[in-house]
């Protein structure tokens, strides 16, 4: 069945997946997750969501126009992250919302993220964000909750715009000239939430830096690089 309905202030366009179980008794939405479709198509994106065969899913997914497409109801848990981990959680799909942007990604003709599907965006994550009282550090890159798998949304996505609307969270902070520890950093990466390898924490710092130094994802812990990181553990604490 297919039809429009109102989330909030605005309509989204009903495009139910049988791909969905059930939370676990008692779990907290804390988290949100967003990620690029990586198809060619809206069309193909909605497809394979819907396809049992495909055992994935999200609950919203975004057309570059801004069309909203609702697919698993909020209190359902939906398929969307996999392997993933955050903040000593390694079960992201239990207690997060998954948010599909449509972008062709990387393999297919990566490219910047419309106004109107980033206006929408914003619109949807504050009802979100308000029905569930999701912190800020808590709207994630699918790259975040694993890193060593996935790129997605990727370094065109524009996170200080979304932080700059109320959702999420960004940092400008200067490097000091010289200033870093790469040592302290790795421990830092942890208090954030990235789960890493201690003797090669090489894959958590490029997901960092590819949400919040999308200039350079070299997986280098540079002065940049850890003034951002040091800024935005303080200011969740």
């Amino acid at each position: 069945m297919r039809g429009t309905l109102r989330c909030g202030r605005f309509q989204v366009i009903d495009r139910p997946s049988p791909n969905f179980g059930r939370r676990p008794a008692g779990s907290k939405i804390d988290i949100i997750v967003l990620h690029y479709t990586g198809m060619q198509s809206a069309a193909d994106a909605l497809d394979r969501m819907c396809d049992p065969a495909s055992e994935v899913s999200a609950h919203y997914m975004i057309d570059e126009d801004g069309a909203v497409y609702r697919l698993v109801a909020e209190e359902l848990r939906s398929w969307h992250a996999g392997v993933s981990s955050w903040a000593g959680a390694t079960d992201i799909n239990d207690r997060s919302i998954g948010i599909e942007l449509v972008n062709p990604g990387h393999e297919f003709g990566y490219r910047e993220f419309p106004d109107p599907q980033m206006a929408a965006l914003a619109n949807l994550a504050r009802e979100i964000v308000g029905r569930h009282v999701i912190p800020a550090h808590r709207v994630l890159a699918h790259s975040d909750v694993a890193p060593t798998r996935k790129s997605d949304p990727g370094e065109l996505f524009d996170w200080r715009r979304l932080a700059e609307s109320g959702i999420g969270i960004w940092s400008d902070e200067a490097a000091v000239p010289g200033q870093t520890d790469p040592r302290r950093a790795i421990q830092l990466l942890a208090q954030f939430g990235y789960g890493i390898d201690e003797t090669d924490p090489t894959a958590a710092t490029i997901a960092f830096q590819r949400h919040f130094r999308p200039s350079c994802i070299d997986g280098v812990i540079d002065a940049e690089t850890f003034a951002r990181l040091r800024n935005l553990c303080a200011r969740i604490t």
